[in-house]
Order: structure tokens, then C-alpha cells, then sequence
């Protein structure tokens, strides 16, 4: 028994010998894989860091030194301007106060003179573990060297943090380290950031904001000079003054930490005000060009940004669509006296687009621009009514793409008020001039037929219509948008351009390319988009001409160039009007949209504030001569050519006034329809047709045309299938519930204007603010 009893607890012993040394085999296994796989991975990482730091680009000690702007140059390749200051203040390493040298030390990278090979692995690791707590980038890694890298090579945009732009900045980073020095790193980096208002280097903005060198700002001072850099916009002591004292004494409690200052130099320097020394807020001296191409410059920069990429810290090379010369003519003649204003106080908003590219040509913000940097753009503003210079676009263009409308349409000039209100509306000269053709109800600028129009078309449709062409109008608008909706200059001249080409919308740009400092370079340029029919395009085109022949646009007539554009005035509200009551007979605003085969030309002209005065006299006009003379000038090098008429068109001669159309055995007037809606009879008589003798289209452009016939055919299907959306869209909400909201939202727009003096017939318009047109049959 006791055998027995020896021989099962050896047997038990011997289990427990197997199972723990097969535990153990177990475990080492894991531990070998484990190491086996960091292995792979360190290799795998080295190998491919050895893969992207072999496509670093070079990096020199003139790169270094360099300022951290960014240039602009025009399309041929000649460079325009940097956007940095024109002077930057560069100071050397025995210039630099060793006060100002700690701070950035102890704000930005305290292991600074530590670490050996530009990285710091220990900053890596934390600023990970600080972004994981936060779930955010709340911490950065980079040293010194590091930001000096990004600051001279690389974009600092966001989108650009890939873990291949981070190998090639950390293989940059060591290779500054080996070749220079700590205080000539320092001095590279206090010579390359960005200190807002266009200085970059802090010798630059201590003379900026203190008129002072580095070494004569006391501690306060050389503390927020080394804090800024961090966020130079956000840290403006003029504008935030708070938010730079907080970022001041961070800067200063990092430096007490870091035991470069006493307890006592910091509780003096924070209790020091923000605004000690420094210096009334002013700008840099700027040259002529720098004046004139300010309103461009400002626009470059936001697109560049919504692109992005930081323009002022990414050194880019930027190309942009600026023609200098027609820069400098369009300032000059707002500010020469060459065209004529009602006073001084009068300003302009003008934009010149390319229509076969969307390039913007030039840009004019106003007149008598002060010396500010990137100063108020009234070009851009989108605040202000189109007046009538919107029916091209919101009612009559999508009645021929939508209802297949001919310039021959009658339309109904009569006594109107708007549904469900009590508000009358009248033309311009508040009377009604009966029965007219869409053509002359377009040439004269009247306002019943506009808003009949787009009654007909339906609002939810044509704002579909028009944002296509980037004018914004909310499709539960009011029927009063038919004459009147808010835009600006720069997007009423890409709207425009759709119809001088045919049906291609190109989108306003100011830049065309954008190259980074490693040579990848990115275009902007678009084949454009077709948003409407070239039917729609040409007979809008058409009627447009009348307008500057013998309508509301004569003033802007050119003769013998081949033209066609709009007029738009904007009355008071009579809100406007008790306060002003002098200006009763007077417009508000007064535009001017027109446009050739290679320019369109938008124009505003105003007032900044009510009280500066209102358009009057030979003001009345401004708009029109500013297109005129600026138009003149961009054709005198350029082909007079005419628009071709598209064979979807049918030219026939019709009864006056005959309704339905009828074709016109003797006499008559010519008017245009959509092929397939022409009436019985109407062949395409182009060969006796003769205007001027007009020149056809058979140049290069014409040559264009037809290299493009099977673009054009698939655009004109996509259109159809667009056009066939749309209904299905506007068949989601009811009618009758779109229509009441209409009529509720003019009636809301109206009804102050009714109310206040219903005894007047003026005050019965439908405006707010809204356009009743203005302009004169001439």
C-alpha cells in the first residue's frame, strides 16, 4: 500500500514538472515573439523612414535665413510681390538679448541645448501621450530645429502632417543640428516667424510694435515678442489685448519654471499692462503697386487659405490671374477723376473676369483707398441688392431653359400686386406700359414682366438655376428677388460669363497654381461646367445687346464692339427715406454687368454709409462710364468678335406684338426660339438677316467651338439629365405650400413699405431695400 501511495505522489510530482515547464516554455515563446515582432516593426519603421528621407528635399543655410513669406507671380512667371513686409529687420546672434533667447527656450523646446540630434524622442513621447488624454492635437513635439525645418521646407497646413512630410522634417532636422550651431539655429528661427501684419522675424516686430531694437524691450515686452509666434493673430496685443497678456505670462511662468527669472522679475513683468511702449496702431510703409493691388492681394490670401495652406508661413510660390496692367488702369480711373462721381464719398466695387477660365483679371475695392493692408473689399460684398441686373439671371434665362420662352413672348406690363398681400407693385416710372415681348420688357428694365416671369418659373427652381452660377438665392425667397437679390461684383461677373460663353460656368479665381518649398506643385484651372443650353445662353446674349443699343444701358455703348450687358438701381426703403427724405428721387445703388467675348465686367457704385450722401447727378451714371472706359481699354489689343448662333436657335422676322408669334411676311422684328418651338412657318432666315453687318465667329474661337463638339453634345445631355433633377427635386414639396411661402415672405419684405405712406404710390413698391429699376428709356 505504502508503494502504491510513493509511486502516485511521484506521479503528481512529475505532472507538476511538466506543467510548469511547459508554462515556462509557453512564456518564453511569447517573450521571443514579442521581441521578434518589435523587431520587425523597428526594422520595418527604419526601413521606411530610409524610403521617405530619401526624397527630402535640400535644405540650405540661404533657406534658413530667408523670411518665411510667400511669393506671388503672374501667369507668365514674373514675380509680383512677397507678402511680408518689404523690409524685415535681421538680427544676428550678438543682437538677440539673452532674456529673449531663454524665453523661446523655455516656451517652445526647454530640452533645447540638450538634445543632440535635432529630434527630442522623450517630447515625442509625451506630446503622444498629452494628444491621446485630450483626443486632440493638444501638444506639439516638434524642437526648435524641428519648427525651423517646417517653417523653411515644408506647408504648415494641417492637411501636410503625414507621417512622410514627419520623417523628411526629422531627417532635416539632424542634418541642421550637425551642421550648425545652437545659437545659429536660434537665430535662423528668431529671423523666420511670422509677428502678424505681414513682418516676419522678431527684430521685425519689436521695431513694429515697440520702435525699439530686440535689446532695449524690457522683460514684459520680450516675453510676449517670444510668445506670439504661437498664434501672431490671436496673440495681437491691439486687437486682443487679454488673450496676449495670457500668452505673455505663460511665456513668463515657463521661464520662472525654467529658473531664468526670479520670483520677483516675474511678478513685476506680469503686473506690467500689455499696452506699455507700445506703439499706436498703424501700418507698414507700403509701395504704390502693393496700394493698388491690395484688394487682389486680400482675396489671394483667402483662397490660398481655403485651399489649405497658410500663406504667410508655408513659403509658397503662388501664381495668380492678375493682369497688372488692367490693376492699375481700373484704379485709375476710380481715382483720376477720368470717370466722373456725384462726390468723394461715392464708392465702387468692380471685378473683370476672364469668361473662358473664371481668372479674375483685376479688382478694384473702392476709391481713395486708405494705406491699409488688406483693407475693406467692397468688390466682395454680398450684402447689397443686385437691383435689376438680376433678371438676366433669375428670370429670364431659366423661362428659355426651363419653358422654352422666345425673345417674342408676351408678357403683360400691367397693374400687379403680389399674392396674398395688398402690395402693388410698380416699374420705375410707376406707370405700366400694357403688352411687350420678353425682349423689350428686358431691354427696358421693366419690373412687372420680371416678377410675372419668375411667378411662371417658380422660385425653388430658378435658385436652383442661379446657384449653379454662383449667385446664392434661397429658394424661399419672396417673388421680389425677380428684381432684386444680394451678391456682389466678383460673383454677378462669373454669372455673367456663363452666358458670354455659351452655357460655361468657370467659378471666380484668383489663383491658378500653388507650389510648396519640396516642389509639389498643384493647379487650379477647370474645363468649366455647363449650366445652361447655348440656346439659353445666346438668346439672353441677344436681348442683352438691346439693352446697351437702345435700352436702360446706353450710357455704356461702345461703338462697333460686338457687347451686351445689364443695368440695375436699387431704391430707399422708406424706413431709409424719413431719415433721408431728400433723397427720395435718388437710387441707393446703382450697377452696371456687362460683358464681350473675353471680358466680363461687374460694377457697383454707392455709399459706404447713408449719411455720406446719395447718387445723383452725372452719378447716376458712374457705373456705366467706369465699364465703358475700362472695356475700351481691355479690347483695344483684342479680336471684335461676335457670338455664333447655335443651330438649337431659330432667327425668324414675327408680327409685332402678335401673340401668339406669327412670321411676318413684310416688316416686323426679329426674334429668336428655341428649335422645336418656333411657330408654323419660321424657317431661319439668316441670310437676310444683317446687324451692322455684324462679323461672324469664324476665328479661332470658332475653331474652339468646334473642337469641342463632342464635349459640348455630352454637356448638353448632362444638362437635360440636370434639368430632369431638378423637376423631380421640386416635385418633392408641394406646390401650393412653396407658393405661400413666397407670398409670405413678400409680403413680410413689403409690408412696412406699404404701410408707412400709403397715400404715396412710391412707398406702395415692394422693395426694403429692393430694386425698382431706375434707370431712363433712352
Amino acid at each position: 500500500m505504502a508503494s502504491n501511495s510513493d509511486n502516485h505522489n511521484e506521479m503528481r510530482r512529475e505532472s507538476r514538472r511538466d506543467y510548469h515547464g511547459h508554462k515556462s516554455r509557453l512564456w518564453l515563446k511569447v517573450v521571443r515573439w514579442f521581441f521578434l515582432i518589435v523587431l520587425l516593426l523597428v526594422v520595418s519603421g527604419i526601413g521606411l523612414f530610409a524610403f521617405y528621407a530619401k526624397d527630402t528635399p535640400n535644405i540650405s543655410q540661404d533657406q534658413l535665413q530667408s523670411g518665411g513669406t510667400s511669393s506671388l507671380y503672374t501667369n507668365d512667371g514674373k514675380f509680383l510681390l512677397s507678402l511680408g513686409s518689404e523690409k524685415r529687420i535681421y538680427v544676428k546672434n550678438n543682437q538677440i538679448p539673452q532674456q529673449l533667447k531663454d524665453a523661446i527656450v523655455s516656451v517652445e523646446d526647454k530640452r533645447f541645448y540638450k538634445d543632440k540630434i535635432g529630434v527630442d524622442p522623450v517630447r515625442i513621447v509625451a506630446s503622444m501621450l498629452t494628444n491621446a488624454k485630450s483626443n486632440s492635437i493638444a501638444a506639439g513635439g516638434s524642437t526648435i530645429t524641428q519648427q525651423l525645418v517646417k517653417l523653411t521646407v515644408f506647408s504648415t497646413a494641417t492637411s501636410q502632417r503625414t507621417l512622410k512630410r514627419k520623417a523628411q522634417e526629422a531627417w532635416l532636422a539632424m542634418k541642421v543640428q550637425r551642421e550648425f550651431s545652437k545659437d545659429q539655429i536660434l537665430e535662423f528661427y528668431i529671423n523666420k516667424v511670422y509677428m502678424n501684419y505681414g513682418n516676419y522675424g522678431m527684430g521685425t516686430a519689436a521695431n513694429y510694435y515697440y520702435n525699439k531694437p530686440l535689446k532695449k524691450l524690457d522683460l514684459a515686452q520680450i516675453a510676449l515678442i517670444a510668445g506670439m509666434p504661437n498664434a501672431p493673430v490671436a496673440y495681437d496685443p491691439y486687437l486682443y489685448p487679454e488673450k496676449a497678456t495670457y500668452r505673455r505670462n505663460i511665456v513668463l511662468k515657463t521661464m520662472l519654471d525654467n529658473d531664468k527669472i526670479t520670483q520677483a522679475e516675474y511678478d513685476q513683468a506680469t503686473k506690467e499692462s500689455i499696452t506699455k511702449g507700445l506703439r499706436p496702431r498703424h501700418s507698414n510703409n507700403e509701395s504704390q503697386r502693393r496700394k493698388i493691388d491690395d484688394p487682389y492681394i486680400k482675396e489671394v490670401i483667402s483662397e490660398v487659405k481655403q485651399k489649405g495652406f497658410d500663406p504667410y508661413n508655408d513659403n509658397l510660390k503662388i501664381t495668380v490671374n492678375i493682369d497688372q496692367k488692367a490693376q492699375n488702369k481700373l484704379y485709375e480711373l476710380a481715382n483720376s477723376g477720368a470717370v466722373p462721381f456725384t462726390n468723394d464719398k461715392m464708392q465702387i466695387g468692380a471685378t473683370i473676369v476672364d469668361p473662358t477660365n473664371g481668372h479674375v483679371v483685376a479688382i478694384l475695392g473702392g476709391r481713395h483707398l486708405p494705406s491699409v493692408q488688406l483693407g475693406l473689399d467692397r468688390a466682395v460684398q454680398t450684402g447689397r441688392s443686385t437691383g435689376s441686373s438680376i433678371k438676366p439671371v433669375l428670370d429670364y434665362a431659366p423661362a428659355i431653359q426651363y419653358l422654352n420662352w422666345s425673345t417674342a413672348k408676351m408678357l403683360d406690363d400691367s397693374k400687379y400686386v403680389y399674392p396674398g398681400t395688398n402690395i402693388q407693385l410698380y416699374d420705375w416710372d410707376n406707370k405700366y406700359d400694357g403688352m411687350m415681348t420678353m425682349r423689350k420688357a428686358l431691354e427696358q428694365s421693366r419690373n412687372v414682366p420680371a416678377v410675372k416671369t419668375l411667378a411662371k418659373v417658380g422660385v425653388g427652381r430658378a435658385s436652383i438655376f442661379a446657384r449653379r452660377m454662383g449667385i446664392n438665392v434661397p429658394a424661399n425667397s419672396g417673388l421680389s428677388v425677380a428684381i432684386g437679390a444680394n451678391a456682389s461684383s466678383l460673383q454677378m461677373a462669373g454669372a455673367y460669363s456663363a452666358f458670354a460663353t455659351m452655357g460655361i460656368y468657370h467659378k471666380p479665381q484668383f489663383v491658378s497654381r500653388i507650389e510648396t518649398p519640396d516642389g509639389l506643385a498643384r493647379n487650379y484651372d477647370s474645363p468649366g461646367v455647363r449650366v445652361m443650353k447655348k440656346s439659353t445662353a445666346y438668346m439672353i446674349t441677344d436681348m442683352l445687346k438691346d439693352v446697351i443699343k437702345s435700352g436702360s444701358g446706353t450710357n455704356a455703348k461702345i461703338s462697333g464692339l460686338y457687347q451686351a450687358g445689364k443695368t440695375g438701381t436699387v431704391k430707399y426703403s422708406d424706413e431709409e427715406l424719413v431719415r433721408y427724405p431728400a433723397y427720395a428721387s435718388t437710387p441707393k445703388d446703382s450697377w452696371f454687368v456687362g460683358y464681350t467675348k473675353s471680358y466680363v465686367m461687374g460694377v457697383w457704385t454707392g455709399y459706404d454709409n447713408l449719411k455720406d450722401g446719395t447718387i445723383s447727378g452725372v452719378g447716376q451714371q458712374s457705373a456705366q462710364l467706369m465699364y465703358k472706359n475700362m472695356m475700351s481699354y481691355l479690347m483695344q489689343d483684342k479680336e471684335n468678335i461676335d457670338w455664333n448662333k447655335p443651330s438649337s436657335v431659330i432667327r425668324a422676322k414675327i408680327v409685332n406684338n402678335s401673340n401668339p408669334p406669327q412670321v411676318a411676311t413684310s416688316g416686323g422684328t426679329w426674334q429668336l426660339f428655341v428649335k422645336g418651338h418656333a411657330p408654323a412657318g419660321a424657317g431661319d432666315n439668316d441670310a437676310s438677316y444683317d446687324e451692322d453687318d455684324e462679323k461672324t465667329d469664324t476665328s479661332s474661337s470658332s475653331r474652339t467651338d468646334d473642337s469641342n463638339t463632342t464635349t459640348v453634345t455630352a454637356d448638353d445631355e448632362a444638362d437635360r439629365e440636370s434639368s430632369r433633377t431638378e423637376r423631380i427635386e421640386e416635385r418633392r414639396s408641394s406646390s401650393s405650400s412653396s407658393q405661400s411661402s413666397e407670398i409670405r415672405q413678400s409680403s413680410s419684405e413689403n409690408h412696412q413699405s406699404s404701410s408707412s405712406s400709403a397715400s404715396s404710390s412710391q412707398s406702395q413698391r415692394p422693395t426694403g431695400g429692393r430694386d425698382e429699376d431706375e434707370d431712363n428709356d433712352d
